[in-house]
């Protein structure tokens, strides 16, 4: 557990950049409807979902290479450590989708669509990921390591927001 908390706490610090890019998405977007330019909200959203994909696909190469370090920089456990640097390397490995769903959910609600995201959410965490790290963890005995790949599979987001209904929101 310790390793896992260890491991979690960066990757909470890491995302905090890019909850302020996912923010600043909503607000463009609710601009940019309001200003009857849906184009240009979807560029917007597009264009920040890339440059968060790039800042956070460089912090996530970085944890994998220098997950051991920097969880050792905080426990010297001889099983916390093992632990939090497999939890550090494979969620960074889903950093780039992240990346993407963040900018996406906050775009929804920049468009007025609250429900999109909570049912994204809903089916992501409760549906899928929980039952999905269960059967890693305990039906293939892949055990942490199998939460953690769980963490790191779930994306719906793009396909709604493709889908372009939020365009239509009265903001």
């Amino acid at each position: 557990m310790a390793g896992y908390t260890i491991g979690v706490r960066i990757i909470i610090f890491a995302l905090l950049p890019s909850w302020g890019l996912s923010n600043a998405a909503a607000a463009m977007v609710g601009q940019n409807l309001g200003a009857g330019k849906p184009e240009r909200a979807e560029q917007a959203v597009w264009r920040v979902g890339f440059y968060n994909m790039v800042f956070l696909g460089v912090v996530g190469a970085l944890f994998v290479l220098f997950a051991e370090p920097l969880i050792g920089t905080f426990t010297r456990d001889v099983q916390g450590l093992p632990c939090g640097v497999s939890c550090l390397r494979t969620v960074s490995l889903g950093f780039l989708f992240y990346a993407y769903g963040m900018v996406l959910s906050q775009a929804f609600n920049g468009a007025g669509d609250v429900w999109t995201p909570t049912f994204i959410n809903l089916f992501c965490f409760w549906l899928w990921e929980l039952p999905l790290a269960y059967t890693l963890a305990h039906v293939f005995r892949w055990g942490p390591r199998g939460v953690f790949a769980a963490i790191a599979i779930a994306v719906v987001g793009a396909v709604l927001f493709k889908r372009g209904r939020w365009k239509l929101k009265k903001v």
